[in-house]
């Protein structure tokens, strides 16, 4: 479908972004997706929004991909939206029978009206031709917008836990007796922190949480009442002509203020063999998932267990590229590699029958992935973690955070993980009204 699009230069790109993302708020539907300048291998724009559905298709998992296949060979434009963790019922007889109080569809892509791609100090308007002649006063409107006065929320959020401590070390070393019986090598093991009859002003908890991380990959997504607000550090898949990118993280370790004792934890978790193992185990994940759709040959691990700084962590990243035929359907790759590997174990069917048969929550939107995909069928989408979800009718806010369990696995050391990459969701609940 043609688009108009038209570039403007701003002065002041981060005032420029803070004023769009408040102008979008008058939408239902909105997908921000913010780099954060990260100087990542592999970007595209340092910030894009999509808003106000023109076309969408929404639905449960029961033969997703092959709806999501033709709703994208159908549109070919740009289309925005989420897969589920859930939808890896699709790809294999498995069931998430699990509670779930937050009520996402499996998936969900639109076909944006108004859609924006930040580069630099210019701004890309790229608009479908029966608004295009809002591009000049919609530029001049976001440039002055100002933030409408919201109610303060007055509630108290109590945060609660789905699995207490005690519960969780029992889960663990169920997860540790299924390795010691050869079920499985891995399993990313997850657990809900939740509040009810609870409110907060999605756009300033996203903000506060994106201030503090300052991710990669960070998303802002609102579908009506249901909001995503992620601060994630992780590309899932991501595809370039015929190059497949797949970046996988496991290994994390806190930041520490001073700057030798900082750099000491970030050089002790390159080495450290736990850590190492659980990465390379996945990369492996990744490495045969990739082969499914990949010319022979041509799949090659580019980063082995790099250790990449983030605000409150360090993170051991893998970078796994490989090369497809043209005729392959772009969705084809994503079923064909989806639910994530970092999210899910080795190997991977059998964990994630595990990981349903440990966790007390349905994960839904949590360790699924948010992307979009371009006119010609290149896509990037993120990994779904370090998020706050909410739905804003049944006044519900859910955060989960996980960790891989090996054979090398201390309990103790697991929670405390689980306890760090919670810190910063927490935090911002907390205090942000």
């Amino acid at each position: 479908m043609q688009r108009t699009i038209k570039i403007f230069t701003v002065d002041n790109v981060l005032k420029f972004k803070e004023h769009l993302l408040l102008w979008s708020q008058q939408f239902e539907t909105i997908i921000w997706l913010d780099s954060n300048n990260y100087k990542q291998q592999y970007s595209s724009f340092d910030g894009c929004l999509a808003v106000e559905e023109f076309t969408s298709i929404k639905t449960d998992y029961v033969t997703a991909f092959e709806k999501l296949k033709e709703y994208q060979t159908i549109t070919e434009d740009y289309i925005f939206g989420y897969i589920s963790y859930d939808v890896k019922n699709d790809v294999e007889q498995l069931s998430s029978k699990n509670f779930d109080g937050l009520d996402f569809a499996d998936l969900y892509f639109f076909q944006p009206q108004k859609l924006f791609f930040i580069r630099g100090n210019t701004v890309e308007f790229h608009y479908l031709k029966m608004v295009d002649d809002e591009i000049e006063s919609d530029f001049e409107e976001i440039q002055k917008y100002k933030n409408p006065k919201i109610q303060k929320s007055e509630n108290d959020i109590k945060i609660k836990l789905r699995i207490h401590k005690d519960e969780y070390y029992q889960k663990i070393t169920k997860v540790l007796d299924h390795i010691k019986r050869g079920d499985i090598y891995e399993a990313n093991i997850c657990q809900e922190f939740y509040a009810e009859n609870s409110t907060i002003n999605p756009l300033e908890v996203y903000n506060h949480l994106n201030k503090i991380s300052t991710p990669p990959f960070a998303t802002f997504l609102k579908i009506d009442h249901q909001y995503a607000l992620s601060a994630s550090p992780e590309r899932y898949l991501k595809k370039v002509g015929q190059k497949i990118i797949s970046q996988p993280i496991k290994g994390t370790a806190k930041r520490l203020l001073s700057k030798i004792d900082d750099e000491k934890i970030a050089s002790d978790l390159s080495r450290d063999l736990k850590e190492r193992s659980e990465n390379v185990m996945i990369v492996d994940l990744v490495r045969n998932d990739l082969s499914k759709s990949a010319k022979k040959g041509s799949v090659k691990v580019e980063e082995l267990c790099k250790v990449y700084s983030f605000k409150q962590v360090h993170q051991m990243i893998s970078t796994v590229v490989s090369e497809i035929d043209e005729n392959i359907h772009p969705v084809a790759i994503l079923k064909s590699t989806f639910p994530m590997g970092s999210m899910t174990g080795a190997p991977k069917v059998s964990a994630m029958k595990i990981i349903e048969e440990i966790e007390e929550t349905k994960r839904g939107l949590y360790s699924g992935t948010v992307g979009y995909f371009t006119p010609n069928g290149d896509f990037d989408f993120n990994v779904i973690i370090r998020s706050i979800l909410y739905n804003e009718e049944k006044k519900y806010i859910s955060y989960s955070v996980g960790g891989a369990i090996t054979a090398k696995s201390n309990v103790e050391n697991e929670y405390e993980e689980c306890l760090l990459k919670a810190k910063a969701m927490k935090f911002v609940l907390l205090n942000s009204k």
